[in-house]
């Protein structure tokens, strides 16, 4: 299986505590997987690592079979790469739901009337339509979660790293969410809590533990 990431004898440590000690993890193309294990184990931290956030003091991580060690070698994968993480909050670039959604893509050089199309077509596919022009900080936490969704999901990226994608939400928009990602033929890597929400998305789970990542 071709993969889209690998990382080879990650060592992480932060403040002289060891959090991840000789990781070596590969992430197949299309291949969704979830990352469990107990709070504080650093299951947020090892997605900040991939998405180069933080920094390995030891190991390599590859990103479609390319060493990346700084953030110029990042900036080449800027639009490959989807990151939702735990807390949403600093997430927001802009004051309401469509211009933050819009934002990316005019960035990456798509005219307004495109970028807004776009836009308006994640919004309907989440089922958030009726958010379109309101400010997000005056949004649930669910709502917002849904919204940052959508601001990654409208650049079509090929690997997805959410980081408790379901927290917030509701049972309806969780099933709305869980049917999503089913949709999505990508590569996912989904830390969650939620253990009813992984077996029904994937089959594949490691476990964070004792400083290692181990297939459960």
């Amino acid at each position: 299986m071709s993969c889209t990431l690998n990382l080879k004898n990650i060592l992480y440590k932060k403040d002289d505590k060891v959090l991840f000690e000789d990781i070596t993890f590969d992430l197949g193309h299309k291949e969704k997987i979830a990352i469990v294990g107990a709070n504080g184990c650093g299951k947020s931290t090892l997605l900040k690592l991939i998405v180069g956030l933080e920094r390995p003091n030891k190991g390599e991580i590859y990103l479609f079979h390319n060493l990346v060690k700084d953030k110029n070698d990042y900036e080449k994968y800027r639009n490959d790469i989807g990151y939702l993480p735990q807390d949403v909050s600093s997430f927001f670039l802009s004051i309401t739901v469509i211009e933050d959604i819009m934002f990316s893509l005019r960035v990456k050089g798509l005219n307004k009337d495109e970028a807004y199309t776009k836009s308006i077509e994640i919004l309907k596919k989440l089922d958030i339509l009726h958010l379109e022009n309101r400010v997000i900080f005056e949004l649930s936490g669910g709502e917002q979660k849904l919204v940052a969704l959508s601001s990654i999901l409208v650049n079509d990226p090929t690997i997805l790293l959410l980081d408790e994608p379901t927290n917030a939400l509701d049972e309806e928009s969780e099933k709305k969410i869980l049917n999503i990602l089913n949709s999505l033929n990508k590569s996912m890597i989904i830390v969650s809590h939620h253990k009813t929400f992984i077996v029904n998305l994937t089959n594949t789970i490691y476990k964070l533990d004792n400083k290692l990542l181990i297939k459960i």
